[in-house]
């Protein structure tokens, strides 16, 4: 059968179907309703935060001392005066209120406390026993999801012989250096506290460990596994870092614009903060031509090398180190004691001052952090040797304002300067004697260690009740 309509039928047809399609292209230019893609939910950043409370004090003034500021300064019979934790006024004069404590420094020294940039202290705590080893995670070569507080042990004798021998205020607990990249740093005040958190310095940006040269391919290659050389560490790092890239482009996008969010990956999110800016490489390295490499490296990747560790071998690139902006954080006199230390010299440290690149001193040691002000004397003496003369006032730059940037804190601590954090040392003689001790150590203002007080000489929990407990040796 035919079904046929009439001319008005077909009319209103049409004129049905215009209409429809007038809708259609309208529908375009009505209101849109919410995005359903899920807004973005960003993982924290600082799931573990500092609570750290600084110790109470008292205002204080010391006064007829010779002080060394921390950025080069020296002032002959000079006064410090601090209160509510921080630097008030320092000069050979200043106006110290009615209440404050007034100590007489006569023949003495002050400085800004010492700050360690690289310390296993907390993580290969006294005793050194197996079941205290807790700074390798050496069950592969990229370990960067693991963090170096979660081994503090804030019980370790350790802290309080740093403080009590060697004035050192604060400090950075690294990884150890088997693996490419060993896990995150974290720095530390050097106070008691029942808790790592107690001691986290607030604000202070996480570090990397990364490491180059022989420890990664010995510990690896060992096991039959890459890397076992140093081309394959360069190729391990460089994969690690490209698939960190991606993982940042990925998490970008989806804190920008929402969406499903993608997988997390604790080691990726360590490497995304490295990409954006705000973790900071410390990287062990022993060879200029490494260190070289690993400058490039950064580049290819697009971070920043903040500082190379131990770098016994700094002097011989110290003008590539202060192009790119990276720091070298070296030992006195400690070398040959494998291949790769082999052309460390007494004057590394005084040859990279002399070129103008940023350097400091270190320990990685539990004893030697004990005595950094006598390192630098030894940095002196060999740079003398040499005809670098450098001034001991600009040498105490090496123990506190040079870590201090190094870590990312020098805006709050590292030098005497009014509104920085009151972290003082007051040495019994001139610091880099070997007959020098500190007689008192305030942090934040607060006086926790007195040599001739026995109740301000801290002592850890593991040693109450062991006998000489009482005494900081």
């Amino acid at each position: 059968m035919i079904l046929r309509t009439s001319t008005a039928g077909r009319v209103l047809a049409a004129g049905l179907a215009a209409l429809s399609l007038v809708a259609c292209s309208q529908g375009d230019a009505r209101p849109k309703t919410a995005s359903s893609k899920a807004p973005p939910k960003p993982y924290s950043r600082d799931p573990y935060p500092s609570t750290y409370r600084a110790y109470p004090g008292v205002p204080t003034v010391v006064r007829n001392v010779t002080v060394f500021d921390g950025e080069g300064g020296r002032i002959e019979n000079g006064q410090v005066l601090f209160a509510n934790g921080q630097i008030v006024a320092v000069g050979q004069s200043v106006n110290a209120p009615a209440d404050a404590q007034v100590i007489d420094g006569t023949g003495k020294w002050v400085t800004p406390g010492v700050i360690d940039i690289h310390s296993h202290l907390g993580d290969y705590p006294t005793p050194s026993v197996q079941a205290h080893s807790d700074g390798n995670e050496a069950t592969g070569p990229i370990t960067a999801d693991v963090w170096a507080e979660h081994s503090v042990w804030p019980q370790d004798p350790g802290f309080s012989r740093a403080l009590a021998n060697g004035g050192v205020t604060t400090l950075q607990i690294l990884p150890g250096s088997a693996n490419l990249m060993g896990g995150r740093s974290v720095v530390l005040k050097n106070v008691y506290s029942r808790t790592m958190q107690g001691m986290k310095f607030p604000g202070a940006p996480y570090g990397l460990k990364m490491a180059c040269g022989e420890n990664p391919k010995r510990v690896y290659g060992s096991k039959g596994r890459q890397p076992s050389t140093r081309m394959g560490n360069v190729a391990v790092d460089r994969a690690t870092w490209a698939k960190a890239q991606s993982y940042r482009r990925k998490w970008d996008k989806y804190e920008q614009d929402g969406g499903d969010m993608p997988d997390r990956d604790i080691a990726m999110d360590t490497l995304r903060g490295v990409l954006a800016g705000d973790i900071l490489i410390q990287n062990h390295c022993y060879r200029a031509d490494e260190m070289a490499i690993v400058e490039d490296m950064a580049k290819e990747f697009g971070y920043k090398v903040t500082a190379f560790h131990h770098a016994v071998e700094a002097y011989k690139i110290a003008d590539i180190l202060k192009a790119n902006g990276t720091c070298a954080a070296v030992w006195a006199d400690w070398y040959g004691f494998k291949m790769e230390s082999y052309d460390g010299i007494g004057e590394n440290l005084a040859i990279l001052e002399n070129a103008g690149a940023c350097a400091m001193i270190h320990s990685d040691d539990e004893n030697g952090i004990q005595r950094l002000n006598q390192e630098v004397a030894k940095v002196l003496a060999s740079g003398h040797h040499a005809g670098i003369d450098i001034a001991p006032q600009v040498a105490w730059k090496w123990l506190s304002l040079g870590p201090a940037k190094a870590l990312g804190i020098a805006d709050r601590t590292g030098s005497l300067v009014p509104g920085k954090m009151a972290d003082v040392v007051l040495w019994n003689g001139d610091p880099f004697s070997v007959y020098t001790r500190p007689e008192k150590v305030w942090v934040d203002g607060a006086l926790l260690y007195d040599m001739n007080d026995p109740k301000r000489r801290p002592v850890s929990d593991f040693e109450l009740g062991q006998p000489g407990s009482g005494d900081v040796k």
